[in-house]
């Protein structure tokens, strides 16, 4: 059960990010925030300025999670 709760999570988290950079930093920000709320409530700032900055920095070309599953050619 925890497997699938974590691959929904992940694949939420990754759905949600953009390829512009503004869309990148405030999803980033929300992911930080929302995992810092999970660990505790005071990481919640912290985790959202670590997001931000992630998203900021990394280009969309460096996420790169290969083929999709349904493009067996």
């Amino acid at each position: 059960m925890n497997k699938m709760v974590l691959a929904a999570v992940a694949t939420m988290a990754l759905a949600g990010c953009g390829t512009q950079m503004g869309d990148r930093i405030a999803s980033g920000a929300a992911i930080g925030g929302g995992v810092g709320l999970a660990a505790g409530g005071v990481g919640v700032v912290p985790g959202a300025i670590v997001g931000a900055a992630v998203g900021a920095f990394t280009p969309p070309e460096n996420v790169n999670l290969g083929d999709p599953v349904w493009d067996d050619e």
